[in-house]
């Protein structure tokens, strides 16, 4: 007889989608989605309880601080440039 393995191992959230859309497209959308439904820290009480609530709108739910984000991530790498280019161009300012 046959082993059957763990329901669902392959597909994760992206089986729904059946054999659709072709598999490189069904892996990313899974990454991203496991990805964006995991727990962040939050920016102002440190804790990890940032969840998603709409697009690009991330809340925690221990101290209630709403903030915008990136689409699927609360911090995009981009932001992190930003953030960080800003912040050396104010200390060269002073």
């Amino acid at each position: 007889m046959v082993e059957g393995s763990a329901k669902g191992r392959k597909t994760r959230s992206a089986g729904r989608f059946g054999p659709r859309y072709g598999r490189k497209t069904r892996v990313l959308v899974a990454d991203i989605e496991e990805n964006m439904k995991q727990a962040f820290k939050c920016p102002k009480c440190g804790r990890m309880s940032v969840w998603r609530e709409g697009t690009g709108i991330w809340a925690c739910t221990k101290c209630g601080y709403t903030y915008a984000g990136g689409t699927y991530l609360p911090q995009t790498t981009t932001g992190k440039t930003m953030a960080r280019n800003i912040k050396k161009a104010t200390e060269a300012q002073e």
